[in-house]
């Protein structure tokens, strides 16, 4: 199989070895990019989203699998849809697609889609006067200039999204002093005599750079407003210098002579997958999938009137997946300025638990727990009862063991109780001595005789 390093093709089904054994990529997998985009949405305790991806494999894959992983951690997608392709801002499916986003009245928006869908999508978005929402971008159009450039951008809202980790910004620069050199050595060839080439030769020779390659073009690529191009163009640099360093090791160039032997294919594809250098800053190794250990920056935009900037607000890094956020450089565009929330039903107070309203966990109403039972926060959805010996007020979340009290002899309810008990114990008494003064009379004897007596010390 021919041996393929890719600079731009990011899906995840490309980590597949039994399907792409011999494939490589210097871009992140789009499975990253879905992890920390979950993590994003988390970090802001957003849950109410609604998610959107481009008709094509790369929004409809990471779609179902930002899906499947933002339901697992319990964020709630209210609506996910796709933006279809080779449609105008005209576009009727464009236009329902947009009423859809703001009847389900959510505030943060996932658009996982290629340059060429979220153009148009976002030409339909200034058209409706949507303001306010926050739109996390993935990286594919986080940068783009032809969506920033559209009139009427800044009205939507805040934009933070992906962007590949940038490479030292000076690279572009190196190149060019390559350039710049070329051309000083040819303005002292063409101002010099014959007599002197020699020494010409060696002052030129001196003149050039530690480097044999040669960027004519650089210039070009420095002065160029779009930063996609330049991220790209790193990949390419790194999945470049990657193919380098594995000849290199292969041909055991590093005992100084390159060995003169035929190199297969397969025999490079190993050498690959062991190199482990740095390239302006940046680590250049691959998984055992053949994934580019990278991370993502995470960018947000900002306007400075018609003017616009992005500012990175944080960082996304693999092997262990973390993502930190510098919330300090986070300039939100909202009437307060702080970040937007967004979820479908407010918090219940203490004590009360969550009555489903829909198939959505995060729509809710509030029920109180009843007296003698608690709400246990590992279900929210649930009053447990108490125990035999617990108690608990309403509104609960948590039961407490009985006291048992006893009564002092000094207390007024003590007397109160023991001023009837003891006039009826004096009565029962006067009782027995009366039967018993006149226990030979007949109406004694007709009442039980005996008997009475053993009735009066039952009542006793």
């Amino acid at each position: 199989l021919p041996l393929q390093i890719s600079y731009e093709a990011s899906l995840e089904t490309l980590s597949l070895k039994r399907l792409y054994p011999s494939f490589l990529r210097t871009i992140p997998s789009d499975g990253q990019q879905v992890k920390a985009i979950a993590l994003l949405l988390q970090s802001f305790e957003w849950s109410w989203v609604a998610l959107l991806g481009s008709d094509n494999a790369y929004g409809r894959d990471g779609l179902d699998a930002l899906y499947e992983l933002l339901v697992a951690s319990g964020v709630c997608v209210a609506y996910r849809g796709i933006i279809p392709t080779n449609k105008d801002a005209s576009s009727p499916e464009l236009q329902r697609l947009v009423r859809i986003l703001t009847d389900i009245k959510v505030n943060v928006t996932v658009v996982f889609s290629n340059v060429n869908s979220a153009r148009p999508f976002f030409e339909v978005v200034v058209q409706n006067n949507i303001t306010g929402m926050v739109w996390v971008a993935s990286e594919d159009w986080s940068l783009a200039q032809n969506i920033w450039q559209l009139p009427g951008i800044q009205t939507i809202g805040s934009v933070i999204g992906m962007s590949v980790e940038q490479a030292e910004s000076t690279m572009l620069e190196h190149l060019e002093s390559w350039k710049y050199a070329e051309e000083r050595t040819v303005s002292e060839s063409a101002g010099s005599t014959g007599a002197g080439r020699e020494n010409r030769s060696s002052s030129s020779e001196s003149s050039w750079p530690n480097c044999t390659q040669q960027c004519p073009g650089c210039h070009l690529l420095a002065a160029a407003p779009n930063i996609y191009d330049t991220q790209a163009s790193n990949n390419v640099y790194s999945a470049v210098y990657a193919v380098a360093h594995g000849l290199h090791d292969l041909l055991g160039c590093a005992s100084g002579v390159c060995s003169k032997d035929r190199v297969y294919p397969w025999q490079l594809l190993q050498k690959i997958k062991q190199v482990n250098f740095s390239l302006h800053n940046s680590q250049i190794c691959f998984d055992a999938n053949g994934n580019i250990y990278k991370g993502y920056n995470i960018i947000m935009w900002n306007w400075r009137g018609l003017s616009w900037a992005f500012d990175v607000v944080g960082t996304f890094t693999v092997n262990p997946n973390r993502l930190l956020l510098n919330r300090s450089k986070i300039l939100w565009h909202t009437k307060d300025h702080q970040a937007p929330i967004s979820m479908c039903s407010q918090p219940c107070a203490a004590g009360e638990k969550r009555l489903q309203q829909n198939r959505h966990r995060c729509c809710f109403s509030c029920v109180a727990c009843p007296a003698g039972t608690f709400l246990n926060r590992t279900d929210p959805y649930t009053c447990q009862a108490c125990g035999a010996d617990e108690w608990s007020p309403a509104r609960s979340e948590l039961c407490f063991n009985r006291t048992l009290e006893f009564l002092s002899w000094a207390e007024p309810l003590s007397w109160a109780l023991l001023a009837p008990i003891a006039l009826l114990l004096l009565l029962l008494a006067a009782l027995s001595l009366l039967f018993a003064l006149h226990a030979s009379t007949p109406l004694v004897r007709a009442a039980g005789g005996r008997l009475c007596f053993l009735m009066l010390s039952c009542w006793a």
